[in-house]
């Protein structure tokens, strides 16, 4: 296997690897068929990128003609500090600041010297690059470009928990943090096996740090896993857990009214109205929360999502006038949302079209669909993919109308990261 095959093998396009290395397209084409070689300061990055050790990565190259005698004779060696904290952050501030434009209004001197603190181990500063890495995550249209910085943070905070004096259990916060961003990033790529897996590590590590908002929040998206492979049961008992954490944490965040709005999609699940109901209630009591109920990473139910949450709870409870009325008051607000989400919108607009199809009205499925499907390719979100090949299913007879087949081929050519 060859550099190119790996990328592909990946789903990376050589745009995307170009982008999350911070080099243009066409050094990546030139890398890939062999007339040059990446510089060994560009070797760390490529191989993170390529899921690959150094090793791995100089056999990649050793597969092209006199590769290997390059890198062992004609080239520098790799310096011996290429792998060190500071070096990794920094190249995380690099990547932060050419993934997205998210920050770039943080000023230098700001960015130097939070790289200090987190190299340093200081544990307010990996919560406020967490906080950033959320922010990144949340605008990036692509959520997979943020994974390389997410794992260059957990190696570091990694070494700062294996060096820190003291109460580790900032560092813990930091870490539980750090481990449901990694498992957001997993679960928008279809990844739920390590989507899950990042989610355990975060309940357990918040569990440590006796942070129960925290610990709720992680057993909130890993039941978000068992939702999506329909195991709505085992989703159930696991926010009963949270719930009974979210009681023990702070009341005046909104992890109660997240984990109800959540239960929420699980009675709708199982076909249950009134219980879908009173959880909605429950959630809507975020309103009555103050401005500093949410922390915009790991909590960010603010009741903004309210109106297409329970338009999305009708549509699977089949209330098709109910969940009109809210999914276009979503639309309006998605609209006018400042760099809203591509895959919030999205999935308004994918339930939009599954009311056209229980409805069998071509007209709409097609019409919302097709904005839907736009956005998808946009995005390159795996969730809104797989959210419209469940619109698929809601066709039925409508299949047979040509503009509904069409729309059916566009779902079926999204890709799947």
């Amino acid at each position: 296997m060859g550099l190119a095959e790996r990328r592909r093998a990946l789903g990376y396009s050589q745009e995307k690897l170009a982008q999350l290395l911070g080099v243009d397209r066409t050094t990546v084409g030139r890398w890939e068929n062999g007339r040059v070689h990446p510089q060994p300061p560009q070797r760390r990055g490529l191989a993170d990128a390529l899921e690959v050790s150094l090793e791995e990565l100089n056999a990649l190259l050793g597969l092209r003609r006199g590769a290997a005698r390059e890198s062992v004779g004609h080239q520098p060696r790799e310096p011996p500090n290429a792998g060190d904290p500071d070096d990794m952050i920094r190249r995380a501030f690099l990547r932060i600041l050419t993934v997205s434009g998210a920050l770039t209004a943080l000023p230098a001197a700001e960015a130097e010297a939070l790289t200090e603190g987190v190299r340093s181990g200081v544990p307010a500063d990996f919560a406020r690059m967490n906080s950033h890495l959320w922010q990144v995550y949340q605008l990036s249209r692509c959520k997979g470009a943020v994974y390389p910085v997410v794992r260059d943070q957990l190696a570091t905070l990694n070494e700062a928990l294996a060096v820190h004096r003291g109460s580790v259990e900032p560092l813990l916060h930091a870490a539980a943090d750090l481990f449901q961003l990694a498992g957001e990033v997993a679960f928008d790529a279809g990844r739920y096996s390590d989507a899950a897996a990042s989610y355990a590590l975060a309940a357990s590590v918040g569990r440590d740090a006796r942070a129960y908002d925290l610990w709720a929040c992680a057993l909130v998206r890993h039941a978000y896993v068992d939702m999506s492979e329909h195991r709505h049961h085992q989703a159930a008992q696991m926010l009963r857990a949270a719930e009974r954490l979210a009681t023990r944490g702070d009341q005046s965040l909104s992890t109660c009214q997240w984990v109800a709005s959540v239960q929420a999609e699980v009675y709708a699940d199982l076909g249950d109205l009134d219980a879908c109901e009173r959880a909605m209630d429950r959630a809507e009591a975020v309103l009555d929360l103050g401005a500093d109920s949410v922390n915009g990473g790991w909590l960010r139910f603010d009741g903004a999502r309210l109106a297409e949450e329970r338009g999305s709870r009708y549509v699977q409870l089949g209330r098709l006038d109910l969940a009109e009325t809210a999914l276009e008051q979503a639309l309006t607000q998605t609209a006018l949302a400042p760099g809203q989400s591509y895959r919030r919108r999205g999935a308004v607009l994918t339930d939009m079209a599954a009311i056209g199809a229980k409805r069998r009205d071509p007209e709409q499925t097609v019409a919302y669909g097709k904005e839907a499907v736009s956005l998808a390719r946009a995005s390159d979100s795996g969730y809104l993919a797989r959210r419209l090949r469940g619109l698929c299913d809601e066709f039925g007879p409508l299949s047979h109308d040509h503009r509904v087949a069409e729309l059916g081929a566009e779902i079926a050519a999204l890709s799947t990261p």
